[in-house]
């Protein structure tokens, strides 16, 4: 009896789920018509279709590294340097007239012919006459001067130095009284000149004094001249009074 009953409930519940699916019914055939709201119009049978996506790419055979197989690139050649344009020649200057040259020189002071002959002879017989600015015109302008002693160390007059114009010398020095200004010694310093080619020159009777430095001082009786020399034999100044 049971079962039967269950037989019966599955039934009918059977045909409420097919009349629930199916489309409605006329009126009169035993079964419920439902809102079109709460039918489900899909079909029974429903299936899930997966689409095909992209191709795979195919894996990548990477190739052994050759090295010669690489070709050798020449370095590039270096931007070829523009030639520079060549610089104007300057026109030469022109020549000077020869009056103007004449004009530009300056003018070689007149030297004496017992002047080129012998300087320091020549300045000594102008003992007592010249002045400074007598040796000036002369010899030029004075290369330095520094003042002149006495015995007792005292200022008594002043000593210029001058280059010689007849290069025998290194340099003269003429030394002026401080009284009244005129010329009083001469000094005299050779470039080579030894005792020896004094003496053939300025002969006569001399006497000899010891100096500082192994040196030997030198005085001519017969004339007023001093010749100082060095251990060697060198005449480092003549003194002419």
């Amino acid at each position: 009896m049971s079962t039967f009953r269950l037989m019966g409930v599955a039934l009918i519940a059977g045909q409420f789920v097919f009349a629930a699916d199916g489309p409605a019914r006329a009126a009169g055939t035993g079964t419920v018509t439902l809102p079109k709201v709460l039918r489900n119009e899909e079909p029974v049978e429903s299936r899930i279709v997966t689409l095909p996506g992209a191709p795979k790419p195919a894996p990548k055979v990477l190739k052994k590294f050759d090295a010669d197989a690489i070709p050798d690139i020449p370095p590039p050649e270096p931007p070829k340097a523009e030639a520079l344009p060549e610089a104007p020649v300057p026109a030469p200057a022109p020549k000077p007239a020869p009056e103007l040259n004449k004009l530009a020189a300056p003018a070689k002071p007149f030297l004496p012919p017992d002047l080129q002959k012998e300087v320091a002879v020549f300045c000594q017989r102008l003992i007592g006459q010249w002045t400074e600015e007598d040796a000036e015109q002369l010899l030029g302008k004075p290369l330095r001067n520094r003042p002149a002693f006495d015995e007792k160390k005292s200022v008594n007059g002043r000593i210029f130095a001058f280059f010689d114009p007849t290069g025998h010398y290194r340099e003269l020095e003429l030394d002026f009284d401080q009284t009244n200004g005129t010329l009083r010694t001469v000094f005299a310093y050779p470039k080579a000149l030894t005792w020896l080619e004094c003496r053939r020159r300025w002969n006569g009777e001399v006497s000899e004094a010891n100096a500082q430095q192994g040196r030997t001082f030198y005085s001519y009786i017969n004339r007023r001249l001093d010749v100082l020399v060095d251990s060697r034999g060198k005449v480092i100044s003549l003194g002419l009074y």
